[in-house]
């Protein structure tokens, strides 16, 4: 054995005994004849002590250690006349006998502490010794722990895992497949899976009732701070079961869930939202419930009652309250509206209201409104003395709401009220079964073509199927979407109705997906399902904004691996192999 104890077990109970250690050299220090080592494992430091009057060529070989040289110690356990309590071995310290050094190192770029020196890019190029920083290494030691517990669950509840295949066939919905070309079948692609949707479908069909499988997805989309192009998800499927069977199940996980990890109590129900009110109170389908300022609709107070053009000609005008920023200065309130102008917002303007300590109201707009009109916003929105009112207007009501909404949680940002250490948990439900695409110019499945419509809005399908609601639902935790899911179609004419909505010919429905209608014929049991975004559940319970921080090797924003580099360029006899020519654009 390399070590007999790790640099993070020994206490004050092992002193006197002789050790092994192996790790990694965090520091070194020289103070007169001693030199004290910190050496770093997996599971902590532990301080090594080289006495010059002791052994004078074993100090001057420790003199020579450089920052992560990778050694073995042997040494008998002391007690620290000055003690560390910053970390669990501070008691102790290892009076050094032997050193071999098992490699030596490179200055490393940047320092490997939790309070680092080096930026995002350098740091994802030297992945694996940022792997070594104990914020960067708990994060996935976490991981580790819930998917463990997960696991777990599932298992006492009857859920089997099956693993799916990672090269299947493409599919047009949801977001774009990444593609990997075929040698043995020239001109053909396999796509890797955005989930294992169908498969886990087929399985229920297969009799397996209950599945489950931490699963590897990949879609190509543009990145932001919560999307990788290869994620992974927490992907289960039942038979047999009505809609609120799957969110009792799916609650009581996390419930148990943040049980073991964070030690909270999550509500013995969980709020159930409906899509509607969701984006009426909060213009979000995944609302942020830590904090209040719901948005109130202000058009009979504003809209046709003075010449304000702006609010005259608008669609939607809304509100929220901010509790006590009434005394806002000029360049804070320049500041929301150049915020709400942002491109990424996208709104033209930003009106306010503040109410001063007796009441009195001043606006933006009080050229255009009575004070008497004013006091009564103040009575429709409940905005009490000291309070600021900030109201958005559009002509599309739900692109208004979405942009009060960018506003809303910039206020919560400002005023403290997203404390990461407060867990809101709740089900959106009653999605649109359908959304526009502004790109296809056509009807695009909310969820999946697989989802099931609400049976009371089935009459609705043909003539007004943007009325129809869906029996889909997702799990929302502090304004993130952690999950979704649906109950699923299982009757073969149900699922042919919609896919004609979505404009599939029946040779094109046949084609994409041909092997389940098929499977469909042969007993389909009533199945539903869920996945969860494993990244981002850990990320939640680990407090942090991005999932790249739970990942061992995550892409960055451009979706570059910038350690591997990739992707990158293939041979030209890699490219004749599957006879593909490359006709790049400029």
């Amino acid at each position: 054995m390399y070590r007999t104890k790790t640099c993070g077990e020994l206490r004050l109970t092992d002193a006197g005994k002789e050790v092994v250690l192996a790790g990694w050299v965090q520091r070194s220090r020289k103070m007169g004849g001693m030199t004290f080592v910190d050496l770093r494992d997996r599971y902590g430091i532990t301080q090594l002590v080289f006495n010059e009057a002791e052994d004078a060529g074993l100090c001057d070989e420790a003199n020579k250690l450089g920052r992560e040289y990778c050694i073995r110690v042997k040494g008998i356990v002391s007690e620290r006349q000055s003690k560390n309590n910053k970390i669990a071995t501070g008691d102790i310290e290892i009076i050094a006998k032997e050193l071999t050094v098992l490699s030596s190192s490179l200055t490393p770029p940047f320092t490997i502490e939790d309070n680092t020196d080096g930026g995002d890019d350098l740091r994802m190029k030297y992945r694996y010794l940022d792997l070594r920083r104990p914020a960067v290494r708990s994060n996935l030691e976490l991981r580790h722990r819930m998917t463990i517990l997960i696991r777990n669950f599932l298992d006492n509840l009857n859920f089997i895992e099956v693993e799916t295949p990672i090269l299947i066939g493409s599919t047009p919905e949801g977001a774009r497949d990444f593609v990997v070309p075929s040698r043995m079948n020239p001109g053909q692609f396999y796509a890797l899976p955005q989930s294992p949707q169908t498969l886990k479908q087929l399985l229920m069909v297969a009799g397996f009732d209950r599945y489950f499988q931490i699963a590897k997805c990949f879609r190509d989309e543009d990145l932001r701070a919560d999307r990788q192009p290869e994620f992974t998800q927490i992907d289960c499927e039942m038979s047999y079961v009505h809609q609120e069977d799957v969110l009792q199940v799916f609650e009581d996980m996390a419930r148990y869930l943040f049980k073991e990890i964070r030690g909270l109590e999550l509500p013995a129900k969980l709020e159930q939202m409906t899509w509607h009110d969701a984006m009426k109170r909060y213009g979000s389908d995944k609302p942020d419930v830590r904090f209040g300022m719901e948005f109130v609709e202000l058009m009979d107070d504003l809209k046709g009652t003075s010449e304000f053009s702006v609010f005259n000609e608008a669609n939607y005008i809304g509100g929220i309250v901010v509790p006590n920023c009434a005394d806002y200065s000029r360049k804070q309130l320049n500041e929301l509206t150049d915020f709400v102008k942002r491109p990424q917002v996208g709104a033209k303007g930003l009106v306010y209201i503040k109410y001063d300590e007796n009441g009195e109201a001043k606006s933006s707009v009080d050229k255009f409104f009575t004070q008497e009109q004013l006091q009564k916003v103040k009575e429709t929105t409940g905005a009490n003395n000291g309070d600021l009112v900030l109201i958005l207007s559009g002509d599309n009501v739900n692109k208004t709401r979405v942009q009060l909404c960018s506003l809303r949680l910039e206020m919560g940002n400002r005023l403290g009220l997203r404390d990461k250490n407060v867990f809101k948990c709740l089900w959106i439900v009653d999605f649109p079964l359908f959304e526009w695409s502004d790109e296809e110019q056509r009807l695009m499945a909310t969820h999946h073509p697989f989802t099931m419509p609400n049976p009371e809005d089935l009459h609705l399908l043909d003539e007004h199927p943007e009325q129809v609601r869906a029996l889909a639902y997702d799990f929302v935790c502090n304004g993130i979407e952690v999950g979704g899911g649906s109950i699923r179609i299982h009757d073969t004419e149900l699922q042919e109705r919609m896919f004609e909505v979505l404009g599939f010919t029946k040779q094109q429905a046949e084609e994409q997906f041909g092997f389940l209608m098929n499977a469909f014929r042969y007993g389909a049991p009533p199945h539903a399902g869920i996945a969860f975004g494993l990244d981002r559940y850990v990320s939640i319970m680990a407090g942090l904004d991005t999932i790249r921080d739970v990942i061992a090797f995550p892409k960055n924003n451009s979706g570059r691996d910038v350690m591997l580099d990739a992707p990158s360029v293939i041979a030209p006899k890699q490219l004749d192999e599957l006879q593909i020519k490359l006709d790049l654009k400029e």
